[in-house]
């Protein structure tokens, strides 16, 4: 029986989470259906958001800092379209970033599902 609670704890902590984060931003600023998201952005102020979100969303923390979803998200809604299939691109790029790093597949499942909460679409793309 697997004595760690939180899907965090599974994958192996924040240290984890950021070697991921790392490997998972080289991916996507290579594919093309989403890298235009990110011209211009600051890569490591990103990398820093998003291992703090993924933490928490994995269960390391009752408590986040950054901007809801609606809000960090809003501007890429109304001023490039971001939609559904942006969002399955960025699943896509995140398991094939797990798979490589050896995460067991049953662990990349419930990040999936954790990441992949229609609740957590609509909160981004307010639909």
């Amino acid at each position: 029986m697997n004595t760690k609670n939180t899907v965090l704890e599974q994958l192996g902590g924040v240290e984890t989470v950021r070697v991921a984060v790392e490997h998972f931003y080289n991916r996507v600023l290579q594919d093309n259906r989403i890298n235009h998201f990110f011209a211009g952005v600051d890569m490591v102020k990103q990398k820093a958001h998003q291992t703090a979100f993924l933490s928490y969303a994995l269960g390391g923390s009752n408590h986040y800092e950054g901007m809801s979803m609606r809000k960090a998200h809003q501007h890429l809604v109304e001023r490039m379209g971001l939609n559904n299939e942006h969002f399955d691109a960025v699943v896509e790029d995140l398991v094939k970033t797990l798979e490589e790093l050896k995460v067991a597949p049953e662990l990349i499942e419930q990040v999936v599902v954790v990441l992949s909460d229609p609740n957590q679409r609509k909160n981004v793309l307010n639909q």
